[in-house]
């Protein structure tokens, strides 16, 4: 398959969410002076931006991208929420699974900036796992996109509490049952609660907490290892590590290769994982071999790094890159 019939492959997958989402907001301006009140700078604001975040984010990478998108996640009954729920739908991304709690807190990051530079950023959030209604609540809007047929879930953690026990194994059990395929990208706490999925994007500093012990991304032998032990205790397929600035690691059993970053003019990191996990599904769900997954999603994780703040992976853009990858010209 050629890129152009990839990328026209990836507008017909149907592709679910199930995670943490969040309203991220941007308060951009410029500092000239010092507070004459205490020691901090004062900041002459100049734009407000209101951008989709975590989960929402990844959702929005995927509709960049053609594919037709899910989003199943709880947020609060409050103003952030509903401008939340107002970006997705302006947006294109379908919300029939996004549920309300009412005595949940939307999670709200607000970023100030001046110019190019992070000052301070502001958590707004509930983090307690969702109670078990709430979470058959999910499922059960799962299984009816499940019944629709969806090309494949991915499980994006933010350790926000959507993510509970229960509504990763109810989830697995469903898309295991329907053959459809799994990607997770994982946080600390339920690090390895993710059994026998499809792909799973821990970067660095999750594979490192998560197994507990120390990695040199320099090394080959000792991601193998990492690698080897993750498998041991997931039974996964494949093993999609992000190593910032040294690139990807991909592994399946069988074949693994470390895939080194492209040099670019680095911004802000910020969202680079939503990128990297959904160009990779689509590229799962496509049929890619290993290296052109984990080549494209490298590309694409490189490529929005250059943006300041989380924002999503320019279709045509990656398009016209990804035709100068080897990995498509072999």
């Amino acid at each position: 398959m050629n890129v152009e019939g990839l990328f026209q492959e990836f507008r017909s997958k149907r592709i679910a969410i199930v995670g943490d989402v969040m309203l991220d907001v941007y308060f951009m301006g410029n500092v000239h002076r010092m507070s004459p009140e205490a020691p901090v700078p004062i900041l002459q604001l100049t734009t407000e931006e209101h951008r989709l975040g975590g989960a929402a984010n990844v959702a929005l990478n995927l509709k960049a991208l053609g594919a037709q998108v899910h989003l199943c996640s709880v947020i609060g009954d409050d103003v952030p929420g509903r401008q939340l729920h107002d970006l997705l739908l302006a947006k294109g991304i379908e919300c029939s699974a996004l549920h309300k709690a009412g005595v949940r807190k939307t999670t709200v990051k607000t970023r100030v900036l001046s110019g190019p530079k992070h000052l301070l950023r502001i958590d707004h959030e509930d983090v307690a796992p969702i109670d078990e209604w709430m979470a058959e609540k999910l499922i059960a809007s799962l299984k009816l996109l499940i019944a629709k047929g969806i090309d494949a879930i991915i499980f994006q953690d933010y350790n926000k509490g959507v993510l509970t026990d229960l509504v990763i194994s109810e989830s697995a059990k469903l898309a295991k049952a329907n053959g459809v395929l799994v990607c997770v990208d994982p946080k600390k706490e339920q690090f390895l609660s993710y059994q026998e999925v499809d792909l799973f994007k821990p970067n660095l500093k999750e594979l490192r907490e998560g197994l507990e012990m120390e990695l040199n991304p320099r090394d080959i032998n000792t991601l193998l290892l990492a690698s080897s032990k993750l498998r041991d205790q997931l039974k996964h397929k494949i093993s999609l590590i992000t190593l910032s600035e040294f690139g990807v690691f991909v592994d399946d059993g069988t074949f693994n290769t470390v895939l080194p970053a492209h040099f670019r003019d680095i911004s802000d990191v910020c969202g680079a994982g939503d990128t990297v996990i959904a160009v990779a599904t689509l590229a799962l769900c496509s049929g890619l071999n290993l290296q052109q997954i984990a080549a494209l999603a490298n590309l694409a994780g490189g490529m929005v790094c250059e943006h300041s703040g989380v924002v999503s992976v320019n279709g045509e853009e990656l398009l016209e890159e990804a035709k100068k990858l080897q990995h498509f010209n072999e």
